[in-house]
């Protein structure tokens, strides 16, 4: 599903110093694996998420989604593998405060080609288990909940892939024991998970363990 070949991905801080925050990255990602990126922070995880997101280009190498070069695809073709094919969940949830999880849930929606999308989100809200916090906003939510709407939203399209940046970052031990609940359910279903972590203990249900530090890959199992 992903194939990466010798990434290279360079910041430059204000004083001009570079950074190497993807570092001859070369890796696969078969179609229904359970993958944990791990490494500390700084280590380059989100900036190789963010590619693998299609959210940012490398500054050189090949990167293969579904056998396709993703450098040859335009900015419509990107935009709807990142709306249909990719579901996205981060540390921060991302919630507009005011509004309902459904019409939270719905957002993806509005961008879709789907002609009837009524019944969708609420599925996707029973799917993680808030079908009693449909109509609930943010604010109603504990930081557990909000994150289970966030997953809802990477959901309600159907994607193939979930692409997880920190997940449990915000979040007490027991709500993000629930999170992670939720990914494995999701992965037993058929989904493709990309986790990307620095607490190992959210690796013990990855069938592939990825471990990044200075932007290099040093294991990959």
């Amino acid at each position: 599903m992903i194939s990466v070949a010798k990434l290279y991905k360079t910041y430059r801080k204000e004083n001009g110093t570079p950074v190497n925050a993807v570092n001859n990255v070369t890796l696969q990602i078969e179609q229904g694996v359970f993958a944990a990126i791990v490494g500390p922070s700084g280590s380059g995880k989100s900036s190789l998420m963010n590619i693998l997101g299609l959210l940012d280009v490398p500054d050189s190498g090949s990167y293969l989604f579904n056998g396709k070069e993703v450098s040859t695809m335009n900015i419509d073709e990107l935009a709807d593998i990142r709306n249909k094919k990719i579901g996205f969940v981060f540390q921060q949830f991302h919630l507009l405060p005011n509004i309902s999880a459904k019409d939270n849930v719905e957002l993806p929606l509005i961008y879709s080609n789907k002609i009837d999308i009524s019944g969708l989100a609420e599925k996707a809200l029973i799917q993680v288990g808030l079908g009693d916090r449909i109509n609930h906003t943010s604010a109603e939510l504990s930081g557990g909940q909000q994150q289970r709407v966030a997953i809802a939203r990477a959901l309600v399209n159907d994607p193939d892939i979930i692409l997880a940046d920190e997940p449990t970052g915000n979040l007490d031990s027991a709500s993000g024991s629930e999170i992670m609940n939720i990914f494995k359910q999701l992965h037993s279903k058929g989904k493709t998970i990309i986790l990307i972590t620095h607490d190992t203990k959210n690796t013990s249900c990855a069938q592939k363990i990825v471990k990044i530090v200075d932007g290099t890959i040093i294991t990959d199992k």
